[in-house]
């Protein structure tokens, strides 16, 4: 049973390496699943492996993959630090554009490895791969920009080898990837908000605090010695038994002088006064895992 990210990660890559969803099954020499730390915080995607990695079996390991390498370090990064991938895992004939069946045969190999990376920031290197996240852009327009998908931050950029055929686009790369150590941290101080949201319950997941609802009175001296009340029906015995309230009072012989008594000063109540009770209470990705 597959428990940990890296034994699913090892089965995708194995999944990739004989995968024949597409007709670039029979003319690869290897698939190029990706390679990186699966605590990436930033994964680079580019478009296809090329001739040098169709042969290794690993993504950018041409002259793109060394400008690459500079582009990272401009970002103060190393190449250890991320994780690299392509749209598509194995090589089109003579390098051509990706088809949209091709594409979308290896939609999901890419959705597993962003869910099992979750990278902070996700590098779209070219127009295909931006194109996942900025469908009918143009990449001359919005490289270098940054969108929040995802609880995640995606930042569109040239791909390296463009900067091979055109130099002026050298340092528009180096410039955009200047830019990147200040966007990730963006991103951590995002994912560290939302990961505290996540721990503090809400005003309305909080327990409401029950009121002080105060003891009822005793009954009083006078409440106690009340007269019995009458039953519902007088007939019969129960009845008999009451005593009668028409008895009259025996009389007092006139020479016996009432007791005086001297009522006792009102002793103060020891209780001390409750305050009433506030009301307000002061208190979709397919799974190839099992």
């Amino acid at each position: 049973m597959i428990t940990t990210v890296e034994e699913r990660a090892a089965e995708l890559h194995d999944v990739i390496r004989t995968c024949t969803l597409c007709a670039l099954s029979a003319t690869r020499t290897h698939a190029v699943p990706g390679e990186g730390p699966l605590t990436a915080e930033v994964m680079c995607i580019g478009e296809a492996p090329g001739m040098n990695e169709d042969k290794q079996g690993r993504p950018f390991v041409g002259a793109a993959g060394q400008f690459l390498g500079e582009l990272l370090g401009a970002a103060g990064l190393t190449r250890e630090q991320v994780y690299i991938c392509n749209v598509l895992k194995c090589r089109p004939p003579g390098n051509r554009d990706p088809l949209p069946n091709e594409i979308d045969a290896c939609a999901e190999y890419l959705d597993l490895q962003i869910d099992l990376v979750d990278p902070l920031v996700i590098v779209t290197l070219g127009r295909f791969s931006m194109s996942k996240w900025f469908p009918q852009q143009a990449i001359s327009r919005i490289h270098g920009s940054v969108k929040e998908v995802d609880d995640r931050f995606v930042v569109p950029m040239y791909h390296p080898a463009a900067a091979l055929h055109q130099g002026s686009l050298r340092q528009v790369l180096l410039d955009d990837f200047a830019r990147l150590p200040a966007i990730l941290e963006r991103a951590r101080a995002r994912r560290r908000a939302a990961e505290t949201e996540q721990q503090v319950p809400s005003a309305a997941e909080q327990p409401a605090s029950e009121p002080i609802v105060p003891e009822p009175a005793s009954a009083s001296p006078v409440e106690a010695a009340a007269p019995l009340t009458a039953p519902f029906s007088t007939n019969g015995a129960h009845a008999a038994s009451l005593p009668s309230t028409q008895d009259p009072m025996p009389e007092r012989p006139a020479s016996q002088e009432p007791e005086r008594r001297t009522a006792a000063p009102p002793t103060q109540d020891s209780t001390p006064e409750r305050d009433d009770p506030d009301p307000a209470g002061k208190t979709e990705q397919i799974r190839l895992f099992e």
